[in-house]
């Protein structure tokens, strides 16, 4: 375990020892902690929780008691219910956004045994190839259950798909047809193969195809009471004291900027952890090369644009505006330019990704009329005109120059792939290899691999097609229409509380802040969804178009403050 993990388990044991009650127990929590390897049990992590939320609780009430008596009182109690529902509710919704994330490898994985299958008939050699061209928790989890079946006769096939069928259930069926076709006929087995190919595949497409017809109707319902709803009645506002009701502005702050933020963040948790199965891309670490070290520009680069955001807002707009303005651009650029190069890297490897298909397809003919995988690769980066070409050129004289085989030129300390962020890369790299140690007979499993990669591409396409209607409506309310509908309303309650009859006790200026707050959280929390229901949660794209869409949202909003005030 880290040095982080180890404080943290021992945080949580001393939390846990300041509430004496036993709680129930929770096998879900249980289990949950046991995938994510966390060295606390359940009952530990429940007291913990507990005391958390009555320590939370009275350092946020306490403050708000003197000031606001009742509404303090409440913000208290629902602060210590959110910690404490949190240490029950958090553990199982990380373990399901990384079993989710592993899932995502289950095609990968399945093409893996299947390749060592048309090569040797072996379903043990199969299984343990799989697990050790990969990488991530599910090629972790097959390793141990190979390592597990060694010397008892059985592959550790039958039991990982046990594992992990309850949430992918075509994988039992999948790595059954690949466990049988090693007694199978050559051309039983070649029909079984495929069928592995097909079944894990068309798993894949019904799955999310059911998630994104579920998810239409929580999203819709989110959009409306979570945007419309909540900016309609901003406007409304300052007639409240027309009919009696007086609206104090610590309710609008704490409404505005506490409430409704938490419940798009349980709302929006909820609808992620629903996604049976993300394709989100390999990480892109900061000791990557083409990552900077240095961490001042992105704070130089903020820092400026967020004063110069200031200054054009308080001359054009208001200067209250300038505290939405401000922040919102100063974050969303640092956020951009800290991520952009992690951007530019995973730009790069999808490029590669794309021309994988094409690549296998000229390797494997090549080798199948009995060249060898290194004249083929040569042959291909000649034909190719595409950034897969290219890398197998650097491969190429990575060969020749120091004399290494085509493992070490791929993915090997100066090969070609050593640092491009992609595992359906390496896999490839793998295949490659395994076909210049197999010669000939590999030809034809080498072109039947880049068809089937050619099909995961295409499944992938279409599964986030089929979420673009969710995800392109959430995005542009996160950056245009929520900003827009928030400056529009803002200036209609100001214009209301001005006019005669209907003035408002509420002052504008922190209303205007209080409302602007929460279109900037709007942006963050509906990007972040938007790019985890399609492409999976990741630090560095989250952060990315968290980046942009904060430095929109915060404009858009500004212009329809400026927009309204001229036509009312």
């Amino acid at each position: 375990m880290s040095v982080a993990g180890t404080l943290a388990a021992r945080a949580t044991r001393a939390l846990a020892r300041l509430a004496p009650w036993e709680p129930e127990s929770d096998d879900d929590l249980a289990r949950a902690l046991r995938f994510l390897g966390w060295s606390v049990d359940g009952a530990t992590v429940r007291r913990a929780g507990d005391a958390a939320g009555v320590v939370a609780g009275l350092c946020v009430g306490s403050p708000l008691v003197f000031g606001a008596g009742t509404v303090g009182v409440g913000v208290g109690a629902a602060a210590g219910l959110a910690v404490a529902a949190a240490a029950r509710v958090g553990p199982r919704a990380l373990a399901t956004a990384r079993r989710t994330r592993a899932l995502g490898q289950v095609p990968e994985l399945v093409s893996r045994a299947v390749l060592r299958m048309r090569l040797t008939p072996s379903p043990e050699t199969a299984a343990a190839f799989a697990a050790g061209t990969g990488r991530g928790r599910l090629a972790a989890s097959l390793r141990a259950h190979v390592e597990r079946a060694s010397g008892t006769g059985r592959t550790g096939l039958s039991s990982f798909a046990d594992e992990w069928a309850e949430w992918f259930p075509a994988l039992r069926r999948a790595l059954s047809l690949v466990a049988s076709a090693g007694d199978a006929r050559p051309d039983e087995r070649a029909r079984a193969l495929d069928g592995a190919l097909a079944v894990t595949l068309e798993g894949t497409r019904e799955t999310m195809a059911d998630f994104a017809a579920s998810v239409r109707g929580p999203a819709t319902a989110l959009y409306a009471f979570g945007v419309l709803v909540p900016l309609a009645l901003v406007a409304l506002l300052p007639a409240a004291g027309t009919v009696g009701l007086e609206v104090p502005l610590l309710a609008v702050v704490v409404g505005y900027d506490l409430v409704l933020p938490a419940a798009l963040l349980v709302a929006s948790g909820w609808l992620l952890v629903r996604r049976p199965v993300a394709f989100p891309p390999t990480p892109v670490p900061r000791s990557h090369p083409d990552v900077p070290d240095r961490r001042w520009p992105a704070v130089v680069a903020g820092l400026a644009a967020g004063a110069v955001a200031s200054f054009a807002t308080v001359r054009v707009v208001s200067p209250w505006a300038a505290w939405v303005a401000g922040p919102g651009v100063a974050v969303g650029v640092g956020l951009v330019v800290t991520y952009r190069p992690m951007t530019a890297v995973r730009e790069r490897a999808r490029e590669i990704e794309r021309g994988l298909p094409d690549a296998l397809s000229l390797v494997g003919r090549e080798v199948s009329r009995g060249r060898a995988v290194e004249a083929a690769m040569a042959e291909a980066a000649e034909a190719l005109d595409t950034a897969t070409g290219e890398v197998l050129a650097e491969a190429v004289r990575t060969q020749r120059q120091l004399e290494v085989g085509v493992r070490e030129s791929l993915v090997g300390e100066y090969g070609a792939l050593a640092t491009v962020p992609s595992e359906r890369a390496r896999g490839t790299a793998e295949l490659l290899a395994l076909a210049a140690a197999e010669g000939t007979p590999a030809g034809p499993a080498v072109v039947t691999m880049a068809e089937h990669v050619d099909d995961l591409q295409h499944a992938e396409g279409e599964i986030r097609r089929q979420l673009g209607q969710v995800t392109s409506t959430l995005s542009n309310t996160a950056t245009v229409f929520g900003p827009l509908v928030g400056g529009a309303t803002v200036t209609l309650a100001e214009r209301m509380s001005t006019g005669g009859p209907l003035s408002s006790p509420l002052p504008v200026a922190p209303l205007g802040v209080a409302v602007g707050v929460y279109v900037l959280v709007l942006a963050a929390t509906l990007t972040t969804l938007s790019t985890g229901l399609r492409r999976g949660l990741d630090r560095s794209l989250v952060g990315y178009r968290v980046g942009r869409a904060l430095v929109v949202a915060a404009t858009t909003f500004c212009l329809g403050l400026a927009a309204t005030r001229l036509v009312v």
